[in-house]
């Protein structure tokens, strides 16, 4: 029988709510060992993707899928970072799906000797802090994925905590994550914009699918 579109919407729910019930598990593992927490992601979005019926896998892939491509732990990529002042600029990104998408720059953190990133808020209707990351291996054959990463989505549930307190946030690289648009075009994938774009490698986080290595344009 054919998914109905309330169906479909019910099993995006569903993924989005079993997402946040995941990281809400990593946050509290990491308090104790980050280490323990990142295994406990790695092992809960190869279940996801196996198993789940909104999965951006097609049957096919589903059925072949051994597990997600996740580069070992390293606590080099942990950054418990203050945030600093931005210009606020404001970016509107248009997708073929969700029309225009408004964000604006709320603050900037620094990651150690790679360089520092843009925090963006999502400036309609749920808000939510939203952090993509490219680095210097994008788009390479055993690289990342060539529109960049996602490290925090808060709208949807992936929210590493704010660390050391109010006014700072965990930006950890080991939990960088392909969009769904790198396993099915038909998903919109707002990309890493210049601003979130680091010159150096980052060898930790998922790598790139084979079948993505080549990407859409970036913002």
């Amino acid at each position: 029988m054919a998914s109905s579109p309330a169906r479909d919407v019910l099993h995006v729910v569903d993924w989005r709510r079993r997402v946040a019930r995941l990281y809400a598990e990593v946050r509290h593992a990491a308090t104790d060992d980050p280490l323990v927490a990142h295994a406990l992601w790695v092992t809960g979005r190869d279940e996801l993707f196996a198993e789940h019926p909104a999965s951006p896998l097609d049957p096919d892939a589903r059925a072949a899928f051994a597990g997600l491509d996740v580069a070992p732990y390293d606590p080099a990529f942990r950054f418990d970072a203050e945030v600093l002042p931005a210009p606020g600029r404001r970016l509107d990104v248009p997708t073929g799906t969700d029309g225009v998408v408004p964000f604006e720059e709320v603050g900037r953190v620094a990651l150690g000797d790679l360089g520092t990133v843009s925090l963006w808020a999502l400036r309609s209707y749920g808000g939510g802090l939203f952090v993509p990351v490219k680095d210097a291996t994008a788009g390479r054959p055993g690289g990342t994925y060539g529109g960049g990463r996602y490290v925090l989505d808060t709208i949807k549930g992936a929210d590493l905590g704010s660390g050391g307190g109010a006014g700072r946030v965990v930006v950890d690289l080991n939990f960088a994550y392909n969009p769904s648009c790198a396993y099915d075009p038909a998903w919109a994938c707002p990309l890493a914009p210049p601003e979130n774009t680091l010159a150096a490698p980052v060898p930790v986080g998922e790598r790139v699918p084979l079948a993505a290595l080549v990407a859409p344009s970036s913002l």
